[in-house]
């Protein structure tokens, strides 16, 4: 029986839900290759995120910015660690929670908690949107960032109206895993052997650029991908994707999540 998704060979890079999509779109006919292209990994120093962890117990903030639900999970343990998860969860509920999008709301729910102001745009502007009609000024707000400089902005936007930020990044990037598999897969796009490519974190698309731009292959990897349906999980990736020149051709209209990313892929390739 003629599946949706019958002749489609589709890139997915490495995600903590890798599985979860891959067997989503095999279920609807594709064949799904996987790219390590970054692995999350937890914090081989924990005493600035347990220092953290216990300032926000201490009643130090009033607003907790959380950027990925990947953060929460990651802090989880380090309290638990010290002894103090129940601690942590308790004073989570104390605070108002601002998030950038779904997957650290998801993480809130998890723990029988709710955003309290989630943003209209899973942006960092979406953020800084929310929080447009407040006087932040001498506001100690928490914010929850993740390796690299994407969060950093977002920093220095709420510092230049006034807040007190503190941040903490929960867990760090291995992006040297298997160079060597990435550059192959650069290899088949240039060769058009693949289809379509499925980014659902901002970190994946930058790791694959850096892959190629090493391997001297970053124009030619533009050019694939100008020739191929770019699939994008939401308008943060989105923005990446174009900082690098490339153009998402598809990603879900409302709903960030996975259902609704394969619900679009789908429609794209039946259109075809």
């Amino acid at each position: 029986m003629k599946q949706a998704l019958d002749g489609l060979t589709i890139l997915i890079p490495e995600s903590r839900e890798l599985d979860l999509f891959a067997t989503m779109l095999e279920a609807e006919g594709a064949t799904a290759l996987r790219c390590p292209l970054v692995q999350i990994l937890d914090l081989e120093d924990t005493a600035e995120a347990g220092a953290w962890i216990d300032q926000l117990i201490a009643g130090a903030f009033q607003d907790v910015v959380w950027l990925t639900g990947e953060g929460l999970r990651r802090l989880l343990p380090i309290a638990e660690k010290a002894g103090h998860r129940a601690a942590f969860v308790a004073a989570l509920g104390k605070v108002r929670t601002i998030t950038r999008g779904p997957k650290p709301a998801r993480a809130l729910r998890e723990l029988g908690l709710s955003a309290q102001l989630p943003a209209a745009t899973p942006t960092s502007q979406g953020v800084l949107d929310a929080l447009a009609g407040e006087d932040i000024a001498g506001r100690p707000i928490g914010v929850q960032l993740y390796p690299g400089d994407g969060g950093l902005p977002l920093v220095a936007s709420l510092r230049a109206r006034g807040a007190h930020i503190f941040p903490v990044t929960p867990y760090r990037y291995a992006s040297e895993t298997d160079t060597a598999q990435v550059t192959g897969m650069i290899g088949a796009l240039i060769a058009g052997e693949i289809g379509m490519i499925a980014f659902t974190s901002s970190p994946q698309v930058e790791r694959l650029v850096a892959v190629a731009k090493s391997a001297g292959l970053e124009t030619q990897l533009r050019d694939a991908c100008a020739r191929i349906d770019i699939a994008s999980i939401g308008p943060v990736v989105e923005e990446t994707l174009l900082r690098h020149g490339i153009k998402a051709t598809l990603r879900p209209d409302t709903s960030f999540h996975l259902k609704p990313l394969v619900r679009a892929i789908v429609a794209a390739w039946s259109a075809r």
